[in-house]
């Protein structure tokens, strides 16, 4: 019988200036999805009173409210799964929340709309009354610890590793069709090609080598792939998290360490960073006011300011120039008395390759 897969949303190709050269292209593909490490990710289960679809009932010309929730057992399931991932050691952090205006990450549990999940920062373009994530089956089940895996691994910027170019899969692209028509997927073909077939640049894909173990890996039965000719039989991950998945989430996401350089207004801090790495600043303004923060120099960078709250950082604003003739610059109005984290984190540069940020 057929698996239960993911299908991520259709996603809109960025559109970057003309005229790029392949080596900023690449850095913005690689990069443009992934969290400033350091970050904390909200999450919100969605709720029964004000959470819901409303759908058509065929045949009937009504419609019914199809609440988002899912049972406290499902839910501690996410739960466990956040925090499989944090025990990694990763710079990303987890906090549940009541209050979905301050989540970044909404759960609902919509049986029969798939499993899916917003890809890394594309979770911030979703209104506030939406979700970035659902799950459509009992995760209580078997496989639904790996289906929650999967999805977080979304949520953390990871695609899907069967679209892998260096996968080197040849399939079998109408038996393909055929069985994900059928259930429990009953998907049309746009939404095949797009989870499945379609292959992803190399400069997006989750490591330089394909890794058939990783919960990013689908598990497909025998008759869909010809080549390479040891997996005709088809390909049965193990549905956890593999030794490359956890390579890949310390290299984007290290460790985060303590150690904040102050950003004082009015003052140049020099940046000095190589393409993916990132500069941390603690912010304390002297007064109440709106500020202006803003990078400098020949490079694409992404910058995000957070407010501490309770001790955890909030996201505030943020603001990305990569693959624009700009330099990024955010507003914002800080408070005397509160402290600030500002992250910048550089895709590539260029030129003389100084870069530097500033708070005037």
């Amino acid at each position: 019988m057929t698996a239960r897969y993911c299908s991520l949303p259709r996603q809109s190709a960025p559109v970057f200036a003309p005229g790029l050269t392949a080596e900023r292209l690449g850095a913005l593909a690689a990069g443009r999805r992934m969290w400033v490490n350091g970050t904390t990710l909200h999450y919100h289960f969605s709720d029964a009173r004000t959470d819901a679809s409303v759908i058509c009932v065929p045949g009937t010309g009504r419609t019914r409210r199809v609440p988002w929730t899912g049972s406290p057992e499902q839910q501690e399931v996410v739960r466990d799964c956040f925090r499989t991932w944090q025990d990694l050691g990763i710079g990303i952090g987890f906090s549940e929340v009541a209050d979905r205006s301050e989540a970044e990450l909404r759960i609902g549990f919509q049986q029969g709309d798939g499993s899916w999940s917003a890809v890394g920062r594309e979770a911030l373009r979703i209104g506030v009354n939406e979700r970035t994530m659902n799950f459509g089956w009992d995760l209580t089940t078997a496989g639904g610890h790996g289906t929650v895996l999967h999805e977080i691994g979304h949520a953390l910027g990871m695609l899907h590793e069967h679209q892998s170019p260096f996968a080197g899969i040849h399939w079998d692209e109408e038996a393909v069709y055929a069985d994900l028509a059928g259930p429990p997927n009953f998907w049309n073909r746009q939404t095949t090609y797009g989870n499945i077939l379609r292959k992803l640049d190399p400069a997006e894909v989750n490591g330089s080598v394909w890794d058939p173990l990783s919960i990013m890996e689908y598990s497909f039965g025998r008759g869909l792939i010809l080549e390479p000719e040891q997996f005709r039989g088809g390909i049965h991950p193990p549905g956890a998290l593999s030794a490359l998945d956890k390579e890949f989430a310390l290299r984007w996401y290290p460790p985060a360490g303590s150690q904040l350089l102050p950003l004082v207004p009015f003052r140049s801090a020099p940046l000095a960073l190589g393409a993916g790495e990132q500069a941390d600043f603690s912010l304390e303004p002297p007064e109440t006011r709106e500020y202006t923060l803003g990078v400098f120099g020949d490079g694409d960078a992404v910058v995000v300011v957070f407010e501490e709250r309770d001790g955890e950082p909030r996201y505030l604003a943020g603001r990305d120039d990569g693959g624009t003739p700009r330099n990024a610059t955010i507003r914002a109005r800080l408070v005397k008395g509160r402290r600030y984290v500002v992250r910048v984190r550089l895709y590539s540069c260029w030129g003389s390759g100084e870069t530097a940020v500033m708070c005037w």
